[in-house]
C-alpha cells in the first residue's frame, strides 16, 4: 500500500549547504566522522554521528548520544544554519 504524506522540510541555508553536506552515518566511524566535521560547525556529523562532540570512547548508544544529537540538531535550527521549508514537500513511500 502506498502512502504520501506531506511534510515541511529542514534544510541548509544555500550558502552553507556545502559545509552542512556529510556522508551517510554508516559509511565512517565516528572517527573519520570527528576528523571531517573538524574546524565546521555546521557539519550534518554533529547530528548523525553526535558521540564526536562527546568524551572519547563513549558508548554510541549512551543516552548521552542521543541528547547531543538533539541538541545539536536544535542549534543548527536555531543559529540559522537549518531552516523549515515555508511549502509541505509530498514524498511518496511504497511498501
Amino acid at each position: 500500500m502506498a502512502s504520501i504524506k506531506p511534510f515541511r522540510a529542514l534544510r541548509p541555508q544555500p550558502a552553507l549547504a556545502k559545509s552542512v553536506a556529510a556522508r551517510p552515518y554508516d559509511v565512517l566511524n565516528s572517527e573519520e566522522a570527528k576528523a571531517e566535521a573538524s574546524g565546521n560547525p555546521h557539519s550534518f556529523y554533529h547530528v548523525s554521528k553526535s558521540e564526536i562532540d562527546l568524551p572519547a570512547g563513549t558508548d554510541v548508544h549512551d543516552q548521552a548520544v542521543y541528547a547531543q544529537a538533539a541538541a545539536n540538531l536544535q542549534r543548527l535550527q536555531s543559529d540559522g544554519t537549518l531552516f523549515q521549508t515555508p511549502q509541505h514537500i509530498i514524498t511518496f513511500t511504497s511498501w
